[in-house]
């Protein structure tokens, strides 16, 4: 089998997507110390990628920046394109025309990597349960690496390092699994979360192909793998594929009822039986999983509680992008009785079903701020008695909602919708929203 130095030294690639989060720098330094020809292109211009430009500025790159052009898709040994490059990008077509590989950059770190890997996905709490798995490994001795949908991280770049006794766990949304199921690989241990409808943009209203694509997480696998299925989605996974791999499904339920977790709610405790299965497949200690739950503070951005000001809790929950992470927030906070919530959210569009939240805001909320955004546009000014202000900006609402809030009230940002338009991404977000209450 080629091994990851000869495979890419000497060869003429294109890498579509360099991006700000770090993964795309981390890659482009990796090919270019091994021996790659690089063109990298992105529709973003030299003055929005400035910070991942200045990294990379001692290698001998080509870049095509501010618009992608079709010479960079021709003759050409490899295409690696970033996720979210839409499945009709005709500068993706023209590739294929040409008889180029597109490949995705943890796919390839997948095939190439000699250890065994834990691949996470699911609509919500994929973040959640890969972290919780990584500690868990951690806290039992073992030699592992945290990768996949991760901020900052590049798994090419850890390929170097890389050994046969090491475990990887990758956090694997549907555009990174496309690779997968382009390599016709899959986790040496699967889990599946949840599925609900996200993305919706993307796939052109066609939820069939979102679950397609999650679906190469465990399709490829062999009778010795393990895949691990939430009970929220293990029903419609097994009506509609057959696994290889031995099946385990988890419920929060199925959690130790005297294991306190530090993290609050039902679905964190769902969260954490699925994290027990997935170790306990690899015959980790029990006591050793308890403990190591049990300590888990969370993850940035989910459910992060911020401060206390007056009595009043403020959590930063910019990572919720759906309304069923929204819902999730309320319920794991709210008190239906009190109606103790005061609510920051909305944002851009991506043609979800609101009315689960809608209903649930009058439930837990005693008052509900608006950002700007296309999302936005669509609620109502007013649900139940309960209303819907609008606000201009993130800073407005934080004010605003001080003016209403109580001790023994929790403002909650929470934001049901994606960020794009006055965020970069939801991590941008998130660091406006941390910000503004660490200036309070």
């Amino acid at each position: 089998m080629m091994n990851y130095k000869e495979y890419f030294k000497g060869k003429k690639i294109t890498v579509i997507g360099l991006g700000i989060l770090g993964r795309g720098v981390g890659d482009i330094k990796f090919l270019a110390e091994h021996g790659a020809v690089l063109t990298v292109t992105d529709l973003k211009t030299k003055e929005d990628l400035v910070s991942s430009l200045e990294q990379l500025k001692e290698y001998d790159i080509t870049y095509s920046l501010g618009g992608h052009k079709l010479d960079d898709f021709r003759s050409r040994d490899l295409i690696i394109k970033a996720a979210g490059v839409p499945f009709d990008s005709p500068f993706i077509a023209e590739a294929e025309k040409n008889n180029i590989p597109v490949k995705m950059s943890t796919s390839l770190f997948a095939k190439f990597f000699p250890g065994t890997i834990i691949g996470v996905t699911g609509t919500r709490g994929k973040s959640t349960v890969t972290a919780m798995i990584y500690e868990i490994l951690k806290a039992a001795g073992k030699k592992v690496f945290l990768g996949g949908n991760v901020k900052g991280v590049s798994t090419l770049a850890h390929l170097p390092k890389s050994t046969p006794d090491e475990i990887a766990v990758l956090e694997l949304d549907s555009w990174q699994l496309q690779g997968f199921g382009e390599e016709k690989i899959s986790p040496h241990i699967a889990v599946f979360i949840t599925f609900f409808p996200d993305h919706l943009n993307y796939y052109k209203g066609d939820l069939n192909a979102y679950l397609k694509d999650k679906s190469y997480i465990f399709s490829n696998q062999k009778e010795n793998d393990f895949l691990i299925l939430g009970s929220q989605c293990a029903g419609l996974i097994k009506d509609n594929y057959e696994s290889k791999a031995r099946v385990l499904i988890g419920d929060s339920k199925d959690l130790p009822s005297d294991w306190n977790l530090k993290i609050l709610g039902e679905h964190n405790r769902y969260n954490a039986t699925l994290a027990m299965l997935t170790v306990e497949s690899l015959n980790i200690d029990r006591a050793i999983v308890k403990s190591a739950l049990e300590s888990f503070s969370g993850v940035p951005g989910r459910l992060e509680f911020m401060k206390e000001i007056n009595g009043i809790k403020i959590y930063n929950d910019t990572t919720s992008t759906t309304p069923e992470a929204t819902i999730a927030a309320l319920e794991a906070l709210g008190n239906e009785e009190k109606k103790n919530i005061v609510l920051i959210f909305g944002g851009n569009d991506k043609g979800l079903n609101l009315t689960g939240l809608l209903d649930d805001l009058p439930r837990f909320c005693k008052k509900v701020f608006v950002v700007p955004g296309s999302g936005s546009d669509r609620l109502p000014t007013e649900i139940d008695g309960l209303g819907l202000e609008r606000v201009r900006e993130l800073k407005e609402s934080l004010e605003r909602s001080f003016k209403v809030a109580n001790s023994g009230d929790i403002i909650l940002f929470s934001p049901a919708f994606t960020s794009f338009g006055q965020f970069k991404n939801e991590f941008d977000r998130g660091e406006k929203f941390v910000d503004l209450v660490n200036q309070l």
